[in-house]
């Protein structure tokens, strides 16, 4: 009876608009906030008038948006089984993307957290990681791929039940013109590796609910962030939970900043970025 009434009453334009009206308003779990300044769980030195971008992004779902330079963007485990993996591109010039590799060799530092410095192809600084309560990170690894969900969880499919992490990014990709060979190696947040005594990888998962990161954007840039199970994750269930984004606007890390002289490397970054933004009227 129920499906012969919704049918009947969508079955004329009128219908069809009115019903689609009356789910204005409706709450789920897992959406943005439009607009975003009533969001109500930023931080209390946020001003409602300068947040940008609020989400609670469902586990084995992504999001992705384009943010002005300046930019805070706080990533927050909800309830300890979130993953984000996240990649960042020059939103001007998109060739130009994160490079994990670099990330980690030029500033000797394997394990992501507050003071790292995101770096692109180009030696430039996208975005700097100002506060981690965490400590659970991965920049080695990256996301899971569609063929090793199938042969852990018997799917890999972006709508599918166990929805792989790259695939994922690239249908966020898709939505600013990147198509999959765009798609590099991400950093993951909230689900740590360490590098044992015998080279091998050990998962060490999350730091529990409420763990939380904030980096900032050095340059206007996309972000995309998948939010799926962790390649490494032992588990033989397929575990993703909620993961909370609120950008805000900020401050780009400036020359006075103790961040930019934090080490030599991180300082030519931050030059390099200076250099470009200039040239281009962005600084």
């Amino acid at each position: 009876m129920t499906v012969t009434q919704t049918t009947s009453a969508t079955g004329t334009t009128a219908g069809a608009r009115a019903h689609a009206r009356a789910q204005e308003g409706t709450v789920v779990a897992c959406s943005p906030t439009v607009p975003a300044t009533t969001y109500e769980d930023a931080p209390a030195r946020v001003a409602p008038e300068d947040i940008v971008w609020a989400e609670r992004v469902a586990g084995g779902n992504y999001t992705h948006k384009v943010l002005a330079r300046g930019t805070a963007v706080r990533l927050t485990d909800v309830t300890g089984d979130a993953c984000a993996s996240v990649l960042l591109y020059n939103a001007a010039e998109p060739f130009e993307r994160l490079n994990v590799a670099d990330t980690m060799k030029i500033q000797w530092q394997v394990r992501s957290g507050a003071g790292q410095v995101l770096l692109s192809d180009q030696g430039r600084a996208l975005a700097t990681v100002v506060e981690d309560s965490s400590g659970h990170h991965d920049a080695l690894y990256g996301a899971s791929s569609r063929a090793r969900n199938e042969e852990r969880y018997g799917d890999g499919q972006p709508q599918g039940p166990s929805p792989a992490g790259r695939e994922l990014l690239v249908l966020a990709g898709a939505k600013h013109g990147l198509s999959r060979r765009d798609v590099p190696p991400c950093v993951s947040f909230f689900q740590g590796v360490e590098v044992g005594p015998s080279g091998r990888p050990v998962f060490t998962g999350s730091a529990g609910a409420g763990a939380s990161l904030t980096l900032v954007t050095e340059m206007p840039c996309v972000l995309l962030l998948a939010n799926a199970a962790h390649p490494l994750d032992p588990r033989e269930e397929y575990v993703s939970t909620p993961l909370d984004v609120v950008a805000w606007r900020a401050r780009a890390t400036a020359p006075e900043a103790p961040a930019w002289n934090s080490a030599p490397e991180r300082r030519r970054a931050y030059q390099n970025t200076a250099e470009y933004l200039r040239a281009r009227g962005l600084a």
